[in-house]
């Protein structure tokens, strides 16, 4: 038997063991082709609560495992999503669309993650305090039940990054993954950690809607959610916990920079611009929407960049070594189109792209942008790359500094001192000099600040942080005594 073998999961929700959901199924389909692939289970707040009890349960056993057993656990893991890396490509590229480059890369990143929150399971977790006649100490304790509700983009890398490493520090996880690729977010983490030999109910899988999200988010047994997704949902998630008192880390939206400096490399600059901009059809966070280059630079910028993307090759992913894949739905694929088109009759230059042919949409450049061109002030989430020039760095800094978000920076120039300097000067959660923008490493923490986001994931510190609670804790030698 597969890995994936649609008799273990079809039509089915994941709560330790495989069962029906209370919300019934749901076609998965392939957004290339408009196939369908299976049909996965869909929960409701019902199967939410039902879970969560199993998850609260299952959780005291599980923290109480040795680390080297839990550690264990996760390195199994990272086996096991490597020795099924084929049949997990197929499914990211047929599902979520991706190219084979770009699953390659997301199961490279969701094993690394799994490795890294192995060793996570053995890292210290407290500290020794001042204190007179008594010992004080203060130490992370796991939270409990974490929620991690994850988006359709990088499924799995992106489910991944919450559940191992809260697992590693004794929590129980629920995942909700997006609907559109419950398989590749959802299904193939619950096989994976099946395999690895987790305890039944420590990991639950419930692909479901809005309402299943809602009631994972309500649950008062539920202290943290990790929610990946839009900025608009992501505001809507961390005021109601904030209400409840419970914790909220959100990996939200972006538009971000890539400033391209007068002594910069042209062709390497639109490397880097390309791949910014195109990869996984600019369905990336991280994506590089606002490409602001030095006027001396500028036209020979906007014509390599051009003649990137009119190489690039688009169609389906499983069939063709095609570059770029397609857009996840229609209704994705209509608000790029309407960005881009609203965009021109807003003044901006279409040097390259601009049309879609079914799912596909060509990889698009838009010169001589400005903050009133749609698709540069906001997050496209599709292939499209704006193109504005500036005259100093001080324009440059101000320019990049000009949105509500603050995800990822990249800084190209032959004097990487300058480029840090200049980074300095711009809000931002990640920063990359000589680089574009989406990059990734379990090892480090991941976030942005304002729009896109609040709190960290990633790298020991922050996800001991993230996933568990700070407890002080006093010993004496014999009983107190005091004056009452």
């Amino acid at each position: 038997m597969t890995l994936l073998d649609p008799a273990t999961w079809q039509d089915r929700i994941f709560t330790g063991q495989w069962r029906l959901g209370g919300a019934g199924s749901f076609p998965v389909r392939e957004p290339a082709t408009g196939a369908v692939l299976g049909s996965a289970g869909l929960a409701d707040a019902g199967d939410v609560a039902d879970a969560v009890a199993k998850a609260v349960a299952a959780q005291r056993e599980w923290a109480a495992h040795p680390h080297t057993e839990r550690a264990a656990v996760l390195l199994r893991a990272a086996a096991a999503c490597t020795a099924n890396s084929a049949e997990i490509g197929d499914w990211l590229v047929r599902e979520s669309g991706s190219t084979r480059v770009k699953a390659g890369i997301e199961l490279d990143g969701a094993a690394g993650e799994c490795t890294q929150a192995a060793a996570l399971a053995s890292a210290p977790y407290g500290e020794l305090l001042p204190a007179q006649r008594r010992l004080s100490l203060q130490r992370r304790v796991p939270a409990g039940v974490v929620a991690v509700i994850s988006p359709f983009n990088f499924p799995l890398l992106l489910s991944v990054r919450s559940v191992a490493p809260a697992l590693a520090l004794g929590n129980a996880v629920i995942v909700k993954p997006d609907p559109r690729t419950a398989v590749c977010g959802g299904v193939v983490l619950a096989r994976i950690f099946e395999e690895a030999g987790l305890p039944p109910g420590v990991l639950q899988v419930l692909p479901g809607g809005a309402d299943a999200g809602a009631a994972l988010v309500e649950h008062p047994r539920v202290p943290i959610v990790s929610f990946t997704g839009s900025t608009r949902a992501g505001r809507a998630i961390g005021a109601r916990a904030g209400e409840l008192l419970k914790r909220a880390h959100l990996e939200l939206g972006g538009n971000s920079a890539l400033i391209v400096c007068a002594d910069a490399d042209p062709a390497a600059a639109a490397s880097c611009g390309a791949f910014g901009s195109f990869l996984h059809q600019g369905q990336i966070c991280m994506a590089t929407g606002r490409h602001l280059v030095h006027r001396s630079l500028y036209q020979r910028y906007v014509d390599l960049l051009a003649h990137k993307a009119d190489a690039l090759t688009v169609g389906d992913p499983f069939t063709t070594e095609a570059a770029l894949g397609p857009i996840i739905d229609e209704n994705q694929l209509a608000h790029v189109e309407n960005l881009v088109s609203g965009s021109v009759a807003a003044g901006a230059r279409l040097v390259a792209g601009g049309k879609a042919d079914g799912p596909f949409y060509r990889p698009t450049v838009l010169a001589d942008c400005h903050p009133g061109i749609p698709a540069y002030a906001e997050e496209v989430f599709g292939p499209v790359a704006c193109v504005r020039p500036f005259d100093t760095l001080d324009e440059a800094a101000e320019l990049a500094a000009e949105t509500d978000y603050g995800l990822s920076l990249g800084v190209l120039t032959a004097d990487p001192a300058a480029g840090l300097a200049l980074a300095d000067r711009i809000p931002s959660g990640l920063v990359h000099i000589n680089d574009q923008t989406v990059n990734d490493d379990p090892a480090a923490p991941f976030g942005g600040v304002g729009a896109s986001g609040a709190g960290r994931v990633g790298g020991a510190r922050a996800n001991l942080e993230a996933f568990t609670e700070t407890q002080w804790v006093t010993v004496r030698t014999e009983t107190a005594r005091y004056p009452f």
